[in-house]
């Protein structure tokens, strides 16, 4: 079990936790991370669906564990021993949140950040932050909440 630690960062800088899901490299906005863990690990029960993979419990908190890499990748992976759990504090829940394997914190400067070409809010994609790049590498930064957030928004306007 890995515990992260919330240190501010410098002045201007922005923190990201990095992972891995199908060979490309993802950013989440690291003050949303609670906690790393194994999936091995994690105490699971309920029973598993496409994406939602059951409910586990950490620390005394039930949460739904949420299949990036099927959600990402639109195919189902058994879990194995690198793939990890990233534990996530939401505006409206705490989850679970499985990846092919957490890689480090990153930090960027806004500057260093770039829209991503053709993804707007009109298609749908509001919830990708944009480019990351620092020291060689890209990083796709997405806000958590809103991407969480889409099948409730969805189901709220039919229903209106």
């Amino acid at each position: 079990m890995h515990t992260i630690s919330t240190q501010s960062a410098p002045v201007g800088k922005l923190e990201f936790l990095s992972f891995q899901l199908g060979g490309m490299e993802y950013g989440v906005d690291f003050c949303k991370v609670k906690e790393l863990l194994t999936f091995q690990s994690l105490e699971r029960f309920a029973s598993e669906g496409a994406i939602v993979k059951g409910v586990a419990v950490s620390r005394g908190v039930i949460m739904p564990l949420v299949d990036m890499r099927v959600a990402f990748n639109e195919r189902a992976a058994s879990p194995g021993p690198t793939t990890d759990v990233i534990i996530l504090q939401l505006s409206s829940c705490v989850m679970g949140m499985l990846v092919d394997g957490v890689t480090d914190v990153v930090r960027m400067y806004p500057d260093q950040i770039t829209p991503i070409p053709g993804m707007t809010r009109e298609n749908g994609c509001d919830y990708l932050m944009g480019l990351g790049e620092t020291d060689g590498r890209r990083l796709i930064l997405v806000d958590i909440d809103k991407l969480m957030s889409i099948r409730r928004e969805t189901v709220a306007q039919q229903a209106a």
